[in-house]
């Protein structure tokens, strides 16, 4: 397909990566904080263009314009096809000058209130256990949802540790703000009718998590690491 005179008659047994490239391609741009304008004009193409790729689960790209928008997007054209998906994050070598940063208290509230998937470390019948779980920030509190038979729900009434992450492979620089603190469980049915409703995101994994936990913070700390 040509960037010039994009197709919709791609065949439905066609790689499985597609529309998948668009999705990475936004997520990509909107990371480094670009309008479409301004990426097309990075990787020599039309804004229309871009506005093409992001929106329609048919485009493909050829290879030539996905070398263009990934130098474009700081990024590797294995990435925009979704090459390392299933690849822990952080494979890429350290940047020659990193400069790690502490975080003011703001900074890491204005980091938490992104919203997405966090790390919750606490002492389970078993041992420390940490498991990756949603979470959202309601009325400037994190909170997530879990099952009563799962494993996130034996931190309510104990000390937890909470984290929150990026990293940028791209550039080797990434993120990280740590809460430690309580998990209280929220019972009141207004207040769990409420959070229900105003929730960014249900759990990824699916199933009955009605279970809400609020986290409160005794201490909240976070380190970004810069690239000079």
């Amino acid at each position: 397909m040509s960037e010039q005179t994009p197709s919709n008659a791609v065949s439905a047994t066609a790689d499985s990566t597609r529309g998948d490239i668009g999705r990475r391609i936004a997520q990509r741009r909107e990371e480094l904080g670009l309008t479409r304008e301004e990426a097309a004009s990075r990787a020599g193409t039309a804004p229309g263009y871009v506005q093409y790729l992001e929106e329609q689960s048919t485009a493909m790209p050829g290879t030539a314009v996905l070398i263009r928008l990934a130098d474009a997007l700081q990024t590797s054209v294995a990435a925009l096809r979704g090459g390392d998906a299933d690849l822990p994050p952080g494979i890429g070598r350290a940047a020659r000058h990193p400069e790690l940063i502490e975080l003011g208290a703001e900074e890491c509230r204005t980091r938490l209130s992104r919203h997405g998937v966090g790390r919750i470390a606490m002492e389970t019948p078993d041992g420390p256990v940490i498991v990756p779980l949603n979470y959202t920030v309601i009325d400037g509190e994190v909170m997530f949802r879990t099952a009563a038979d799962a494993v996130p729900a034996t931190a309510v009434g104990a000390h937890v540790a909470f984290e929150v992450d990026h990293i940028d492979e791209a550039l080797s620089q990434g993120w990280s703000v740590l809460i430690r603190g309580f998990a209280r469980a929220v019972t009141d049915p207004d207040a769990v009718r409420r959070l229900t409703e105003l929730a960014y995101s249900g759990p990824w994994a699916g199933g009955e998590r009605d279970v809400w936990v609020r986290l409160e913070p005794v201490e909240t700390t976070g380190r970004r690491i810069a690239v000079r």
